[in-house]
């Protein structure tokens, strides 16, 4: 029997100063997306012409969804086999191509986790679990492109 999960928000565009897309240069990309009980998120483009820097953008929100399924499933896997993890921190690189009709889509995703585990006994296995924790982790089995993870494990 499979489980469903079923995600609900609400994309909202705040970017209309008064002329909504009358003008593809002048209207504002800023956007902010809402789910019910949790922080709203505050969201731009990528496009540095149009967007706003100090804003996340949905390129930015995969990576970080990669990034963070990862550690979440890598993180219960120690628990489960008795792999004490005391630090964890991923440097997590996307590259995203663009094409000549202005779409893109991403080549790849580049998990860099250093983990800090409690006694140098549990390297090898801590290591090794990551390798399972790529198979378990939801998004990265929901892209079409390829997550590699080069984890750095230290005690």
């Amino acid at each position: 029997m499979k489980h469903q999960h079923t995600y609900e928000l609400t994309t909202f565009w705040t970017g209309n100063n008064g002329d909504g897309t009358k003008n593809v240069r002048t209207y504002d990309r800023s956007h902010t997306v809402s789910i019910k009980g949790k922080p709203e998120l505050l969201l731009t483009t990528d496009n540095a012409a149009v967007g706003d820097p100090s804003k996340l953008n949905p390129e930015d929100l995969l990576v970080a969804a990669i990034s963070s399924c990862h550690m979440l499933s890598y993180l219960y896997l120690c628990a489960m086999d008795g792999i004490v993890v005391t630090a964890y921190t991923d440097k997590a690189t996307g590259i995203m191509i663009e094409n000549a009709n202005g779409g893109g889509s991403f080549k790849d995703v580049q998990l860099n986790p250093q983990v800090q585990v409690e006694e140098e006994s549990m390297v090898a296995k801590a290591i090794e679990l990551h390798h399972k924790a790529h198979e378990i982790c939801y998004i990265a089995n929901s892209v079409n492109f390829e997550v590699g993870c080069e984890p750095i494990v230290l005690f």
